[in-house]
């Protein structure tokens, strides 16, 4: 008898609740971290690169795919994450596909987020990138500093709004279910007939 050896580290096919962009540098091993590891304890299903993918998967692909199939994002802006192309890709698929974005701004002002372009970013995503960064600017978020914050404040604030933004996102769709399944009724209690002439 043959058993089946099943891979525990296909994570990165799975759909995701929450996709947390982040530039590494600044705070993979801080805020980004810390925040996945607390949303699975909360028995969610995050995705941070470096915990979802494994050595040969496309880097593209991957993350395109779990922004695309997400619930919800967490940007975490830093000093550094606007001199990424990676970050600003991810942000602007964020803000095309209209995912809801909850910003953390750590050791930066919503203000001070522009993009540094050294000649290395093509026209057309410099201007998808300018885009999503002015509308990530006036969302609300959560501000972070960190010689003055506690890391786990913040952490637990971003997975309180996390946890509250996904059970209205699943109320709102059951009520889109129940106005979709639910015939339209007559004043007499009976399925009211449309008649298109």
């Amino acid at each position: 008898m043959k058993t089946k050896m099943v891979n525990p580290f296909i994570e990165s096919k799975k759909a995701c609740d929450v996709f947390i962009n982040h530039r590494g540098i600044d705070t993979k091993r801080t805020i980004a971290t810390l925040l996945y590891d607390h949303l699975s304890w909360l028995n969610l299903q995050p995705f941070l690169d470096n915990k979802n993918m494994k050595p040969g998967d496309k880097l593209f692909d991957n993350i395109d795919n779990a922004i695309r199939n997400c619930k919800i994002g967490v940007t975490v802006f830093s000093p550094n994450y606007c001199k990424s192309y990676f970050c600003l890709h991810e942000l602007a698929l964020f803000m095309e596909s209209k995912k809801k974005v909850i910003p953390i701004f750590c050791d930066i002002k919503p203000s001070e987020l522009r993009i540094v372009n050294n000649g290395n970013v093509p026209l057309k995503d410099l201007e998808r990138f300018n885009l999503a960064l002015e509308e990530a600017k006036y969302t609300v978020g959560l501000t972070f500093n960190s010689s003055k914050g506690n890391l786990s404040d913040v952490v637990k604030n971003a997975s309180e709004i996390v946890i509250e933004s996904l059970i209205e996102m699943e109320s709102e769709q059951k009520i889109r279910r129940k106005e979709v399944e639910s015939p339209i009724k007559s004043g007499f209690g009976r399925p009211l007939l449309l008649v298109r002439t």
